[in-house]
């Protein structure tokens, strides 16, 4: 096995629980490392750091394994998997379909695993990952008794990382699944919905937000397949808008919203596929108003260079929803832009409700869902920001 030596200082950050090693932090290799081998990584004394998934191509250099690994990668991914899964049954103890594997967080660096019943998608984005994926593939297979096992990969990040761009099916197909969050149904066509086929990351807070609804007027904007107002509509709101620019998703939450109609009576739903600051404009020049407005937008800064840019659009996306809310209203807000700081999400949020000469009061503050867990050393872990404010 290589040996890969960093250079003096660079260990601290390593030592603190970060797993990634950057190139430039490296001073020397000894032996030959090829592309997704696993690579023991030393300080500049000698001393001993970890294991790790190398990658000479990429920035991130190595990705370390925890000191569970002794050699045999199955075995360290079948004590890993079984161990993320019993970690969400403590939590969602009857869900069949949750968030598995988050990747450097469940010490599976460069893999995600999204279960839904029996089928498994994955994303990978390491190089090691994808040199050992069929024992992964074995694992789900002979432990899981999965149907179908499949990915659904974000074609930038395997370019990053120097992968092929295409998915491919392992086991099965990639049928339509029914899943449940606990509450609400949702019918999974994984051919046309985005990610992985659903964003689990958002579970615990659409839950939260159903209890701010009762006989409420409501808008779910960036709706998707309609899982914020779904659990509005659940939690008796008395109207829900579902707006999104895709034609697809607001389908797919129609659909939904058909699927769930049990659970709720004489409540109308408005579906609505037009860009999200176009409706809120058009409805704040009609002086239409809501009682509780929900923003669930896609990333606005995918990397560190477009950081201004993007809060300039949170500012401005939240001013329109809180020029659009009645007196006492409720403002419930995300960001999924990891290179957005929580603190600069927040004051974004605050000058737009001074812009609008609103006040505004926060009242609860929360990350991703609890099958998304964090390591503290590693900020990149904790992407999402959700928040909710009363407007006055």
């Amino acid at each position: 096995m290589a040996r890969l030596y960093l250079k003096k200082n660079e260990d601290i950050r390593i030592k603190s629980g970060h797993p990634w090693v950057f190139s430039n932090e490296i001073r020397n290799i000894e032996g030959e490392a090829e592309n997704g081998d696993i690579v023991e990584a030393f300080d500049s004394h000698g001393k001993f750091l970890g294991s790790g998934l190398y990658n000479g191509n990429s920035l991130i250099s190595l990705r370390i394994l925890d000191n569970g690994f002794e050699g045999n990668f199955h075995a360290y991914a079948k004590n890993h998997l079984h161990r993320a899964v019993n970690l969400r049954k403590l939590f969602y103890p009857n869900r069949d379909s949750f968030r598995m594997c988050f990747s450097e967080s469940d010490f599976m660096p460069g893999l995600i695993i999204d279960k839904y019943n029996s089928t498994y998608v994955m994303q990978v984005y390491s190089f090691g990952i994808e040199r050992n994926i069929n024992e992964i593939v074995k694992v789900l297979t002979e432990d899981f008794k999965a149907r179908n096992i499949f990915t659904r990969h974000e074609p930038h990040l395997r370019k990053i990382e120097g992968l092929s761009e295409n998915n491919t099916v392992f086991l099965g197909s990639e049928a339509e699944e029914m899943i449940d969050d606990g509450k609400v149904k949702y019918l999974i066509d994984f051919k046309t919905s985005q990610k992985t086929g659903f964003y689990f990351d958002q579970c615990d807070n659409r839950e939260f937000t159903g209890r701010f609804a009762f006989g409420k007027k409501v808008l779910d904007a960036f709706c998707n397949c309609g899982g914020f107002g779904l659990h509005s509509a659940v939690g008796g709101a008395g109207s829900v808008d579902f707006v999104d620019s895709s034609a697809i998703e607001i389908e797919n939450a129609r659909n939904n919203f058909r699927l769930n109609s049990s659970l709720y009576k004489g409540i109308v739903g408005g579906f609505i596929s037009e860009d999200v600051f176009d409706f809120m404009q058009n409805a704040y020049n009609f002086d239409k108003k809501y009682n509780v407005i929900i923003l669930d937008p896609p990333a606005f800064a995918k990397n560190k260079k477009s950081v201004a840019t993007a809060l300039k659009g949170y500012e401005k996306l939240n001013r329109l929803a809180i020029q659009l809310l009645e007196g006492n209203g409720v403002l419930i807000t995300s960001s999924c832009s990891h290179h957005v700081t929580q603190h600069d999400f927040l004051e974004a949020v605050n000058k737009a409700g001074v812009k609008s000469n609103r006040k505004i009061q926060l009242i609860y503050l929360n990350g991703a869902s609890l099958d998304h867990p964090r390591l503290l050393p590693m900020p990149e872990s904790s992407y999402l920001k959700f928040a909710v404010f009363h407007v006055i």
